[in-house]
């Protein structure tokens, strides 16, 4: 670490990490824990001359690392202060509210020191922290509570949706569209069958509740795969054939279908119309919502101006709230199906138009917004997950079989994803590195497994006795957390392991197209 004199603040110092092997190497297993805790910043960055007296690095975090959590938590505690001085008490100390601001915060905290000492994704302990705190007593929500909740997932969607969208690069779709297409959805559909047929006789699911966990199951998660990707993209690993960015364009696709299918079904059971218009509706919300997202997404490549001073937070709330209508408005009117499908498909023909005015595909200014954005909705959605499951209410049956199904299906994706990527111009080694690849789970199980049980509480009915009802939807809620419990770990891991073994190192003359669009990826996902 390098230290210079800062101009403007004689008392301050400006500390530049550099990479020193020989200062960082240490025998004392302490430090060592530490370090993987505390990861030094490569950019140039302003601390008090005092802090690292009182805070050494690196049995304490730098200064710009531990700034930034403070202010995450900070925002929270402002947040729930504001609702307190407008509400009172039913926010006060005692409050749910304020049980949950404490939820929120400490999944943030745990899936943090998880991410650090595991190198595993931070979600397991977000969603881990929600289990703890609603089997210990920790945290009880209302009917009142429980409604905000659900609006706070479907938030957390719209987030997951749009920067699915932003992610999606026109170029890439154009090249390899027939790969895309044989990726994002031949597994995703193969495992929706497999999910739909097992669930039904090992779990005693109703034929059209099956193909409704396996729409939400078959789904990838971006959240996993394409951090663990972008770390082998890092040394070198799958970057000449630009295999990070063919998959990130496939799990977009893969998100997409599986939100939109998910939303067909669920509307399809709980809708009072009839049978043959419920059929047909299906189909015509695709249309619809395309159409309107990528209406609304052209529409921002004019409004506002491109010069505009506020062209930024303009872009950034256009295309935020009208995620928001999308979702909340075809929810309302029946048309659920089209409401993500308008997202994913404003953030896609947004995202192409600005491209054509300077902004680079999934590393521009409202890319950014929706990232930070995320920070704060990712231990909202996982840990508020994970608060519904209540241990001591789980049949050990459903547990049991709901495991057996999901792990069986896995390895039925792992070799019809082998199966289906001929003709993508991979080998075979490729091929089984993308199969592991796609068995990671975790934002849109976390999202949609209560979706479910949210509209039996609510009263409504798809016909069946309300007993039923109920034990179905939690069926679906339990597998779906047991999906992310048992997938996003093993497939954050086994991408790790055979990365190195099944992906060719360095660069390849041929294809440096694809390496100049994989190196202009951002890690937000």
């Amino acid at each position: 670490m390098t230290m210079e004199n800062n101009l403007n603040d004689p008392g301050a110092r400006v500390y530049t990490f550099v990479d020193e092997k020989n200062e960082g190497s240490s025998d004392n297993w302490w430090e060592k824990l530490c370090l993987r805790c505390h990861q030094e910043d490569p950019t140039p960055s302003w601390q008090p001359s005092w802090w690292t007296k009182l805070f050494p690095f690196p049995f304490f975090s730098t200064y710009r690392q531990t700034a930034q959590q403070l202010c995450i938590i900070m925002f929270f505690l402002l947040t729930w202060g504001i609702l307190y001085a407008e509400l009172g008490e039913s926010v006060g100390l005692n409050g749910e509210l304020l049980s949950m601001t404490f939820l929120v915060i400490a999944a943030y905290l745990i899936g943090w020191l998880w991410l650090k000492i595991t190198t595993l994704p931070a979600l397991i302990g977000m969603l881990v922290t929600g289990i703890l705190f609603q089997n210990l007593n920790i945290i009880h929500m209302t009917d009142t509570y429980r409604k905000l909740n659900q609006d706070l997932r479907k938030v957390a969607l719209v987030i997951i949706l749009t920067r699915a969208g932003l992610g999606l690069d026109a170029a890439i779709l154009r090249k390899h569209y027939v790969a895309v297409l044989q990726l994002g959805l031949l597994p995703w559909l193969v495992e929706c069958v497999a999910i739909s047929v097992t669930s039904h006789y090992l779990l005693g699911l109703p034929w059209i509740w099956g193909f409704l966990l396996g729409s939400m199951i078959a789904s990838v998660s971006p959240a996993v795969v394409v951090p663990c990707l972008f770390r082998l993209r890092d040394v070198g690993y799958g970057v000449s054939k630009g295999i990070p960015t063919l998959l990130l364009a496939a799990a977009a696709i893969d998100d997409s279908i599986s939100v939109a299918v998910f939303a067909i079904i669920l509307n399809a059971m709980f809708s009072p119309g009839s049978v043959t218009f419920n059929i047909v509706k299906g189909p015509l919300s695709i249309i619809v919502g395309v159409l309107f997202g990528s209406l609304w997404g052209a529409m921002l490549a004019i409004i506002p101006e491109k010069g505009d001073i506020y062209m930024v937070p303009l872009r950034f709330l256009a295309l935020f709230l009208g995620g928001l209508f999308a979702l909340f408005i075809s929810s309302l009117i029946g048309w659920s199906g089209a409401g993500p499908l308008a997202i994913v498909s404003s953030g896609f023909v947004a995202a192409y138009f600005w491209e054509k005015q300077g902004w680079v595909v999934n590393k521009n200014p409202v890319s950014n917004i929706f990232r930070i954005l995320w920070i704060f909705f990712e231990p909202i959605l996982f840990a508020f997950t994970g608060a519904q499951i209540t241990i001591s209410a789980l049949d050990p049956e459903v547990i049991k079989m709901g495991a057996i199904c999901l792990i069986s299906c896995l390895l039925l994706r792992v070799i019809a994803t082998f199966l289906v990527s001929f003709g993508c111009g991979l080998n075979k080694k490729e091929k089984l590195f993308i199969g592991v690849t796609w068995l990671a789970k975790a934002t849109v199980q976390a999202a949609l497994g209560p979706a479910a049980l949210d509209l039996v509480n609510s009263g409504q009915t798809s016909g069946l006795p309300p007993s039923e009802e109920e034990q179905h939807s939690k069926a679906l809620l339990a597998v779906s957390v047991l999906s992310v419990i048992i997938s996003a770990p093993l497939g954050a891991i086994l991408i790790a392991i055979t990365g190195p073994k099944l992906l060719s190192k360095g660069d390849d003359s041929k294809n440096n197209d694809d390496i100049e669009v994989t190196q202009r990826i951002d890690t937000q996902l």
